[in-house]
């Protein structure tokens, strides 16, 4: 049976049409009933996802095409994400390698594509977009083609098949010449040059859990290939732990896929993905084994985080208005609880009972879990991204980020000029109808803060992306956050005859009739010092008439800052108050005269 399984993940960078590609297998492969309603990018099924159209979780799907079962992981492509690609790859077989007909391999791709190719994995590499204005597919080629060179892929790896597709038109075809027909070229591809999964169905049972869900009903659901053997519902097996323990379990519900559904059945057999629930306490990397022979399996090695922040108890004057779950205790449980899923995060207590110490490999990845937290009720307040040094062979060494920006040419010195002083270092400069697209490694410190000076120097028309180079001796100092700050004097609600005079001192983040604390960042400073201000005072009515009675108060629209701007924003002395209704910036000292101890102090 074995024989008509195919196992493979979706990988590419992010926004190349990964989900896209789903939909189009999805729907030519019978799934669907001929009346039914399909949203676009089915498998972003998560609020996240749909909000920002980007994958996030790794989910698995299975189609069939005449006899062939084709078992599909979607996967993240975004780096941050890039745990969730990491833990799936010992699943599958194959990887359908993704690439942008225009924009060629990215950041992301070259992530990707080495871990595969490090586990001996063969891609199949699908040039999408190729309806796109400007798309240059054999350019496309050509560029994978010298990426796989430059990854050291051994000739087997070398000698790619390759496929021309546009999953938004729902088509693919082996050459440009052929006529578009559907995606039956590429179910023919994965057919031919995938291999069938290596395992023997009479060997003792062993399945590695690559994730972990949750049912109300049934309990922690593990999914995972089996690597050997047969299982069946009621079965007593072994779960073998990564730390080499053992314990006992029953299967209580043994799930297969079809299509997007999970369904009952009742055996599995080796080679196939599965889901098995019955282990309360199962993680990530463990092993569910034959009870009479239980032999873990090695599990692939998760990248280790490079950023950290703090996340610590709400102590603002409005801590409790907003979040219901607010104390040290709930932050942590919920900490811990990500830990089971999330692979690729760290979770550290620190000598204060109220401050957790989380690390993880980017602030997109760090400001997702921050934003499903404030979703579920919880309030706290997060200190400003730190990179993780390292001693290495005794040399001080920090993480090093691989930047691509594509940008009009007139912008293209404004840009080198910004990443000079952030320790950034060109590697390559590509000219592209009128967009140049510039390479550097940079220290991940220096990106800190960068995005949104980019898109304002760029006038929002330049494109960033980046990943994880490696770990390389410490630069020295970068220079933080030019402007200081302007910070409320006073507990009350803004008025906008106050903002209105204050405007001029720099850039607003409130409007008038929002509610103020002592200590709270209301605005930035147009100089590079703290400002204290005002902004509840209120115009003084006399029976006089003043000089600027008929002045009208024209108010400039304040900057309302997204959480990963205001991340990106705040400085060591500051913090950002996150609640189910509100993101606002503070000083950790509220008053005036605990800022000043505080700074004679340090």
């Amino acid at each position: 049976m074995s024989e008509n399984i195919r196992n493979i993940a979706i990988i590419a960078h992010v926004d190349h049409g990964k989900t896209t590609l789903v939909d189009a297998m999805l729907r030519q492969s019978g799934v669907y009933r001929e009346n039914q309603v399909i949203t676009e990018r089915v498998m972003d099924s998560n609020d996240l996802e749909k909000e920002r159209g980007i994958t996030i979780l790794s989910k698995n799907l299975s189609i069939h095409i005449d006899e062939m079962k084709i078992n599909i992981v979607d996967t993240p492509g975004h780096a941050d994400f890039g745990g969730e690609v990491e833990r799936v790859l010992k699943m599958v077989d194959s990887v359908l390698l993704l690439v942008d007909a225009f924009d060629g391999p990215m950041p992301q791709t070259r992530f990707v594509l080495k871990k595969s190719l490090d586990l001996g994995i063969r891609p199949i590499v699908v040039i999408n977009k190729i309806d796109r204005p400007g798309a240059r597919p054999e350019w496309s080629v050509d560029q994978v083609f010298d990426l796989f060179c430059e990854l050291n892929a051994d000739e087997n790896q070398l000698d790619f098949p390759v496929v021309f597709a546009s999953a938004k038109q729902g088509y693919a075809k082996r050459t440009l010449d052929e006529p578009a027909v559907g995606m039956q070229p590429l179910f023919d591809m994965i057919r031919e040059r995938v291999a069938p999964p290596v395992a023997d169905p009479a060997a003792p049972f062993q399945m590695l859990v690559s994730s972990i869900a949750y049912n109300e009903y049934i309990g922690r659901i593990a999914t995972g290939k089996i690597f050997a053997g047969t299982v069946k519902t009621g079965e007593n097996i072994a779960l073998v732990h990564r730390d080499g323990t053992i314990s006992k379990g029953r299967i209580s519900k043994l799930l297969g896929y079809e299509g997007l559904k999970q369904i009952d059945i009742p055996e599995a057999i080796a080679g196939d993905i599965v889901s098995i629930a019955g282990f309360d306490e199962i993680g990530i990397g463990e092993t569910l084994a034959s009870a009479t022979n239980p032999v873990g399996i090695p599990y692939v090695c998760i990248d280790e985080p490079t950023l950290s922040m703090n996340f610590i108890v709400n102590t603002s004057p409005f801590a409790g208005k907003e979040g219901k779950l607010v104390t040290s205790r709930n932050i942590r449980e919920r900490l811990f609880r990500e830990l089971r899923t999330n692979v690729s995060l760290r979770v550290e207590d620190t000598d204060s009972t109220d401050t957790f110490k989380v690390s993880g490999r980017g602030e997109l990845h760090l400001s997702i879990l921050i934003e499903n937290m404030r979703r579920e009720g919880f309030e706290l307040a997060v200190s400003k991204p730190e990179v993780i040094f390292r001693e290495i062979d005794g040399v001080k060494s920090e993480p090093m980020e691989y930047l691509v920006i594509d940008v009009p040419e007139e912008y293209q010195g404004t840009v080198i000029e910004k990443l000079g002083p952030r320790k950034a270092e060109m590697v390559s400069l590509q000219p592209m109808d009128g967009i140049n697209r510039l390479e550097f490694i940079i220290p991940a410190r220096g990106l800190i803060g960068f995005r949104t000076e980019f898109l304002t120097d760029t006038r929002g028309t330049g494109v960033l992306t980046h990943t994880f180079h490696e770990y390389a001796p410490y630069k020295g100092p970068i220079a933080g956050r030019k402007n200081g700050t302007l910070v409320s004097i006073e507990a009350g609600v803004s008025v906008a005859y106050s903002l209105w005079s204050l405007q001029e001192r720099g850039l607003l983040f409130v409007s008038p009739g929002t509610e103020l604390y002592e200590g709270m960042i209301i605005g930035q400073n147009a100089k590079d010092s703290d400002l204290v201000v005002n902004a509840c005072r209120e115009k003084k009515l006399s029976n006089v008439r003043s000089s600027g009675a008929d002045e009208a108060i024209r108010l400039i629209p304040p900057r309302l800052l997204t959480l990963e701007q205001a991340l990106e924003f705040i400085d060591d002395d500051e913090l950002v108050e996150v609640t189910p209704k509100n993101i606002r910036l503070r000083k950790k000292y509220l008053t005036e005269n605990e800022r000043k101890k505080f700074s004679k102090k340090s």
